[in-house]
């Protein structure tokens, strides 16, 4: 399945023109002509990557990046004529994860397209790591937090690692000696019955 891209410019001929370059790229490409437009767009619909102007009517990028920022971790990238350092910064500032200048090459917007999906995809690898979901039980192995149904529930760390361990492989049968094997970090010796 092919990323879908929001593009957001006021100036039509560019918009069309790199829209049409994305596709060929084999994007899946949504377009707007203004800021309202954009937040109304992206709202709507599920985006990998929104493509942001920074000057445009109704609405600017920046406050466009800002809202999108409080709402959503969608990559933005800010496509923009101004590219004095105060403006890249701010762009920064307010949530952007990249800033390319106008007038730009559309290989190298397709590659940090790419970049960015590709780190997407790394913290999606990275946070599935550190996390066990089984049901409605979700284990979260950096923070040391356990919810039931989005409801927090309180362990002890004994019960935190037995849960981790069972997380760890669902629907596999572990025997006691396995469970106290795992838990105290030792070969188990002694009653399959003591707990």
């Amino acid at each position: 399945m092919s990323a879908r891209i929001l593009l957001v410019d006021d100036e039509r001929d560019l918009r069309e023109t790199v829209a049409y370059a994305l596709r060929r790229e084999g994007f899946d490409v949504r377009t707007a002509a203004d800021g309202q437009a954009a937040l109304d767009t992206a709202r709507a619909a599920a985006f990998e990557v929104v493509i942001l102007d920074v000057m445009m009517p109704v609405l600017s990028g920046l406050e466009v990046c800002r809202t999108l920022r409080a709402e959503s971790d969608v990559p933005i990238i800010m496509l923009t004529a101004r590219d004095a350092e105060v403006d890249r910064v701010l762009g920064l500032e307010l949530g952007a994860d990249d800033y390319i200048g106008k007038p730009f090459s559309t290989p190298e917007l397709v590659s940090r397209i790419r970049a960015v999906l590709r780190r997407r995809e790394l913290d999606r690898v990275s946070m599935a790591a550190t996390t066990i979901e089984v049901g409605g039980v979700h284990v979260d192995l950096t923070r040391h937090v356990v919810t039931v149904d989005g409801a927090p529930v309180r362990v002890t760390p004994s019960e935190f690692k037995v849960l981790a361990f069972l997380g760890s492989e669902p629907g596999r049968v572990f025997s006691r000696s396995q469970i106290m094997e795992h838990l105290w970090d030792a070969t188990f010796v002694g009653d399959a019955r003591a707990c």
